[in-house]
């Protein structure tokens, strides 16, 4: 704390009377600003109006209604909409991507089914092939031999 040497009076070392004038006009303040006052009429039942307000605004099932001091009627609590809203987010968030990872998993094996339809094609063809191939070789030998 830095001390002003004006403000000290030479012949006693104490702070000038100015400084205590100050001082106690200012405690003199400060317990006007905290004594304490009676409430304005009707403040109780506005705020309790008001929170009313508020709950009923929050209610998180259709049909329930808080009441003053008692919560939600029938369900002994309050303010649990907002947890109930982010479970149901959740839950569909996670329907939504376990959807996708099945009609992903289907699609894969759709083509899968298709590859192997066209594979199954391309050996049958190739088994035509050979079988027309080995009758005329076969056919050929036959008229050698003769």
């Amino acid at each position: 704390m830095c001390v002003d040497p004006k403000n000290w009076n030479e012949q006693d070392g104490n702070k000038q009377d100015g400084n205590d004038q100050e001082i106690a006009a200012f405690e003199q303040r400060l317990r006007v600003a905290i004594e304490r006052r009676a409430a304005p009429a009707g403040l109780k039942q506005r705020v309790l109006a008001e929170a009313a307000r508020r709950r009923q605004r929050q209610s998180w099932l259709p049909g329930r209604r808080f009441s003053a001091g008692r919560g939600m009627q029938g369900q002994g609590g309050e303010g649990r909409g907002w947890m109930l809203q982010r479970i149901a987010a959740s839950a569909l968030l996670a329907v939504l991507f376990g959807g996708f990872a099945v009609y992903e998993r289907h699609q894969k094996q759709v083509a899968e089914l298709l590859r192997g339809e066209e594979a199954r094609e391309q050996v049958l063809t190739a088994m035509r092939i050979t079988t027309r191939t080995l009758g005329r070789v076969n056919a050929r030998l036959a008229d050698e031999s003769r």
